[in-house]
């Protein structure tokens, strides 16, 4: 049992949804949370000739990565072109990953915000198959925070 008084209890990852500020065609079909992950700075000491002291350096925060089927609204790209042309700080936003239960209750949500895209993506076109045309977008942000 968690420190809750809870069942530990894995849960499917197809039931999520992406809220984005501004945004209201945000529908994915894929979506990665970035690594979060600590650098790690190494002290040397004089007299301690076996090792190094290691200490918790800046958080190297990852990317969030979203993908879904091409649509005819573009208001993901116009998002990405707004910070490619300079304007960032405008097109900063707040950004929602939510899972959900089989029942819909919400699980778990990650809030990355001041986040903006650094990267899109657009499909891959092959006459010889039938695949779904995808594109990506890349967000960075300021902080993530968990609830």
């Amino acid at each position: 049992m968690a420190g809750n008084g809870k069942r530990g209890e894995a849960h499917a990852a197809f039931r999520f949804a992406v809220q984005i500020e501004g945004i209201d065609e945000a529908v994915f079909s894929e979506c990665t949370l970035p690594a979060l992950e600590v650098d790690v700075l190494q002290q040397k000491e004089g007299g301690y000739n076996t090792g190094a002291h290691h200490l918790p350096g800046p958080v190297k925060p990852g990317r969030v990565v979203l993908k879904r089927g091409v649509s005819q609204t573009n208001g993901l790209l116009k998002w990405y072109r707004a910070v490619a042309n300079g304007d960032h700080k405008q097109a900063e936003r707040n950004v929602s990953v939510v899972m959900y239960d089989s029942m819909l209750n919400e699980l778990m949500r990650w809030d990355f915000l001041r986040a903006f895209p650094v990267k899109w993506s657009g499909p891959s076109f092959n006459a010889s198959n039938s695949a779904m045309a995808i594109e990506s977008l890349e967000l960075v942000f300021s902080e993530v925070a968990f609830s």
